[in-house]
């Protein structure tokens, strides 16, 4: 059993990620969108925006709302998908059913003027649909990276008539992610993302281009998936988890809990067996956050390196 060996905080035991960002922090004042636009789509579609007073944004993570509320825009906003669950949103009625699929007839009963999506969100059958009902959508690039969030705050800044206060609030994110990134320690820690569902019976490890790999990257630590040459997320095996060898095993507070917590996690594969188990050095961080990259990423990033660095001050 070998991790990096640099672990310092190796006695302190599991802690949390808490954000100081439990909301979202909205331009002030509100900007006031000029319209119409014509923008390109994702899906390569050119959409006329002539109406931004009834707004649905949704996507997989919860990020497109996060950022349009950030924008100032949270009270034109009609509806919600199932991971947008900030307090600002989370009286707003669901656009989805059956866990994180679009439903039609909830959609066009919430009279929305303008969709905002992307692909991790579907079924399409349900945005074309929308469109030929005659209510103009607009597809976001979906890529979860850091460099990627300026990108989408412009893209929906854009669709939305509010160019200027785009520019604002990607400035604002910017220096906020590149602050909670100064602090990283010299020899990085080994960290492993676990995405499990004890539920469901899921369990998977995070590599390259999970989204996690970012995260654990921003705060100077290395991703044990990406060094053990995993990409995307694979099947959790005793073998690869041991031979990963990491230092800190990451996973999202609702899966912590669906397995058991932390005694129940030492069950899975492997886990044990690792640096990280041994220290019980488990870090658990909240589902609508981790990998959401949205506006709050920046404050999630200095919370994760709290967690991380810090554990026996939480």
């Amino acid at each position: 059993m070998s991790g990096s060996g640099a672990d310092p905080a190796a006695g302190c035991g599991p802690s949390t990620a808490v954000s100081t960002a439990r909301d979202v922090d909205p331009l002030r004042p509100a900007p006031k969108p000029v319209l119409p636009v014509t923008v390109k789509s994702a899906d390569g579609t050119e959409v006329t925006v002539k109406d931004a007073s009834r707004i649905l944004p949704v996507n997989l993570y919860g990020s497109i709302a996060e950022i349009v509320f950030s924008l100032g825009l949270g009270d034109r906003v009609v509806g919600r998908d199932a991971s947008t669950t900030f307090p600002a949103a989370a009286a707003k009625p669901l656009a989805t059913d059956q866990g994180h699929d679009l439903s039609a007839e909830a959609i066009l009963g919430l009279d929305p003027t303008v969709v905002i999506a992307d692909r991790s969100i579907g079924p399409p059958e349900v945005l074309t649909q929308l469109r030929q009902a005659g209510i103009p959508v607009v597809m976001i690039d979906d890529e979860q990276t850091l460099p990627a969030v300026t990108a989408h705050i412009t893209a929906i800044a854009g669709a939305l008539g509010v160019p200027a206060a785009g520019e604002k609030l990607a400035g604002r994110v910017t220096a906020r992610i590149a602050g909670a990134r100064k602090n990283a320690p010299a020899k990085p820690l080994k960290v492993a993302f676990l995405y499990v569902r004890g539920t469901a019976g899921v369990y998977l490890m995070g590599g390259k281009g999970a989204g996690s790999d970012a995260m654990i990257q921003a705060i100077g630590a290395t991703d044990a998936g990406t060094a053990a040459g995993l990409s995307g997320f694979r099947p959790l095996t005793s073998e690869g988890l041991i031979n990963a060898a990491p230092d800190v095993i990451l996973v999202m507070s609702a899966g912590l809990k669906s397995v058991g917590g932390v005694d129940g996690l030492l069950k899975l594969p492997g886990v044990r067996q690792t640096p990280a188990g041994e220290h019980r050095r488990v870090v658990d961080a909240e589902d609508g956050a981790l990998l959401n990259f949205g506006a709050r990423t920046g404050d999630t990033i200095s919370a994760l390196a709290k967690a991380v660095y810090e554990p026996c001050a939480s």
